[in-house]
């Protein structure tokens, strides 16, 4: 399956969970892009003791999940963006959009 995760929040827990989800859909065998748009550009600076966003989205990495960040959202908050967060555009949205099987947001 093609999991694309669309990510517009900074929720700790909500995000954490999303971010769970697709870490198990890439155990799965599953393919996952992830697209952070709006305040989702910031999920590597959630800082929160029960929910480690940051050190999920790496072990998603590490899983060969994929990463794209918008970049105008970037561009608003003065951020060139990192590794969680490349600098991506709309069509990078549109495609995942597009070509996953499920699409989940959050």
């Amino acid at each position: 399956m093609k999991l694309g995760i669309v990510v517009t929040q900074t929720d700790p827990e909500t995000v954490f969970n999303a971010m769970r989800l697709a870490l198990y859909s890439l155990e799965q065998g599953d393919s996952v892009k992830i697209f952070l748009s709006g305040k989702g550009v910031e999920i590597d600076k959630i800082s929160d003791a029960k929910f480690d966003v940051p050190g999920i989205c790496r072990k998603i990495l590490d899983a060969g999940g994929k990463f794209l960040a918008c970049g105008a959202c970037l561009k608003i908050r003065n951020s060139q963006g990192n590794e969680i967060c490349p600098l991506s555009t709309l069509k990078d949205q549109y495609e995942i959009v597009r070509d996953s099987d499920k699409l989940v947001t959050v």
